[in-house]
């Protein structure tokens, strides 16, 4: 049966079911977030042997739901101002404030003068790589977008990417090497690596983006199964594998900056204007 013509005049308030849907995963991306620092306190301080993996994890589960919102949010049809403001405001915080918390409670507070300021150069590093994306995000033209590349590394992959000394001294402690994780926990190793991941977030140099990768056809099947084998890998060994795909991903940085540089000389020599003929050559 219709409903009255005064009902159906009536403007509709409230949010529409679908837009709660994509906030909701970013906001339990932010909790998870949060959760790590508390995890971290409790290995630091409580000295819970599971806390720095269970740190870890909380870390990379927000960096799954974050991949996971915006694609719900176009799916459902579900974007909203809102939305980009909270996630950029849980990106900062899960995937720059939480990582540099657990990192300073891990080591770097092992460095009295020094471990709080570059702990703080992640975050803020994190900070000015989403302020540079949500500026960017109106511009009309946008050639690295449109080729399909980022500029620098998410802030997801500086998350993961920072914590690879914690990767590779969780696995030395499941193998018993006592000295070797003892090195990988030092301020000599976790300062560099630091500084070197927040200077990749803020940098301008061309990254890969999941757009810009493309398979051939006939490697379909194998790229399948590449898939398969690191996901038995990562539940099988976690924090090797973590490390092996991290390394391997900040190794095709030089790659993708080549292939960029490559698409810009060709864009530009499209367009630009072809040489007038000589004037014996022009029709009389």
């Amino acid at each position: 049966m219709a409903l009255p013509s005064r009902f159906r005049d009536r403007p509709r308030r409230g949010i529409p079911l679908r837009a709660v849907a994509p906030n909701a995963v970013t906001a339990l991306a932010l909790c998870f977030g949060l959760s790590a620092v508390r995890f971290a306190i409790g290995a630091a301080y409580n000295a819970d042997p599971n806390g720095w993996s269970k740190a870890v994890l909380c870390i990379i589960v927000a960096g799954v739901l974050d991949g996971l919102d915006g694609r719900i949010a176009r799916l459902l049809k579900g974007e909203s101002r809102f939305g980009a403001e909270l996630d950029s405001l849980s990106d900062a915080i899960a995937f720059g404030v939480s990582p540099a918390v657990v990192l300073y409670l891990w080591s770097l507070q092992y460095m009295p003068q020094f471990g709080w300021t570059i702990a703080l150069s992640l975050a803020v590093c994190c900070a000015f790589r989403l302020a540079r994306f949500n500026s960017q995000i109106d511009a009309t033209e946008q050639p690295r977008k449109a080729a399909g590349f980022l500029t620098g590394i998410p802030a997801p992959a500086g998350a993961y990417a920072a914590f690879v000394p914690i990767y590779l001294w969780l696995a030395a402690n499941d193998a018993g090497l006592t000295s070797t994780a003892t090195v990988l926990r030092s301020t000599y190793v976790v300062v560099p690596w630091t500084i070197l991941v927040a200077l990749l977030m803020v940098s301008s140099v061309a990254t890969y983006s999941w757009y810009s990768l493309r398979l051939r056809r006939h490697v379909r099947f194998e790229a399948l199964l590449l898939i398969v084998l690191v996901g038995a890998a990562v539940i099988g060994a976690p924090w090797p594998t973590l490390s092996i795909v991290i390394v391997g991903y900040l190794l095709t940085i030089p790659f993708s900056a080549r292939s960029y540089a490559r698409i810009r000389r060709q864009r530009s020599t499209d367009a630009r204007p072809s040489p007038m003929p000589p004037a014996s050559d022009l029709p009389s």
